[in-house]
């Protein structure tokens, strides 16, 4: 029985709830658990094909859990080599799923509330919702490997900007610098967020999806294009002899809906993972 987090998987789509309302969905090291293991099961059945994360009541995720009040942030300084930023490591998973997910950010987001977002593939915010890298606020750092993700989302002058002021913006904000792809009134946000995850899992192959995602966020961060023509042309070479391919072509031509069969549990081609 999850503490933190509530999961709910309909017509091949996984939906986790962060599920702290009355802490405004604070991020504590259960919810980090839990999170990771909701994560290995999306991953491991087939039946599943993306995944939404959203927040319970007024907001996405206040960020991390300031219980123990200004020792919340207290850690073993002597250790640095050897310690690990648990929004991090929760960053690390996201970006090596298989499985697409989506941001539906309904509220305030704020901290890890909204470094957790940056590895996920689809940000779309509610109008109500609130953003903030306030971290220089509270006299800490950035965490999450957002000094990775941030700038290469919305632009150096941008992150810096957010990060340096720590200030809390829009969600219209959000939208004019690319944080997000859309902002829609709080009672569109979920079913904006069910459409895209249906046109994925009615009309695409899980393989192809999950090379695809990892094509485009490994990429950001190659030296020369011709490392994206090498794995490209692994991708091509292997999927195009594979029954997946054969049923998109037949699909297209007898103007139906494609059956594909392929399992990223056990299909995927002998170079993946090829980081």
């Amino acid at each position: 029985m999850s503490q933190t987090i509530k999961c709910d998987i309909q017509d091949h789509i996984m939906t986790i709830t962060l599920h702290r309302p009355e802490r405004m969905n604070a991020f504590n090291t259960v919810m980090l658990e839990e999170l990771v293991a909701a994560f290995d099961r999306a991953d491991e059945d087939d039946y599943i094909r993306a995944i939404i994360i959203t927040g319970e009541g007024r907001a996405f995720c206040a960020g991390a859990d300031l219980d123990n009040g200004s020792q919340s942030f207290t850690g073993d300084v002597q250790d640095t080599e050897e310690f690990r930023d648990t929004g991090g490591i929760l960053s690390l998973r996201i970006y090596d799923l298989k499985k697409p997910i989506i941001a539906a950010i309904n509220g305030a987001a704020v901290g890890v509330g909204i470094t957790m977002t940056l590895p996920m593939d689809i940000r779309i915010a509610a109008t109500t919702a609130k953003m903030g890298f306030v971290f220089c606020r509270r006299g800490i750092a950035p965490e999450a490997c957002s000094g990775w993700f941030l700038p290469r989302i919305v632009g150096i002058s941008k992150a810096s900007e957010w990060v340096l002021t720590g200030r809390v913006f829009s969600a219209q904000e959000a939208l004019d610098n690319k944080l997000v792809s859309q902002v829609v009134s709080p009672e569109e946000l979920l079913p904006t967020a069910q459409a895209i995850a249906k046109e994925i899992a009615e009309n695409t192959s899980a393989t192809s999806v999950a090379l695809s995602r990892q094509l485009l966020w490994r990429m950001l961060g190659a030296n020369h294009p011709a490392r994206s023509h090498e794995i490209e042309s692994k991708m091509i070479q292997w999927s195009s002899a594979q029954a997946d391919a054969k049923e998109g072509v037949a699909s297209f031509f007898e103007k139906r809906q494609p059956e594909f069969k392929l399992k990223v549990s056990k299909d995927m081609p002998s170079f993946y993972p090829w980081w």
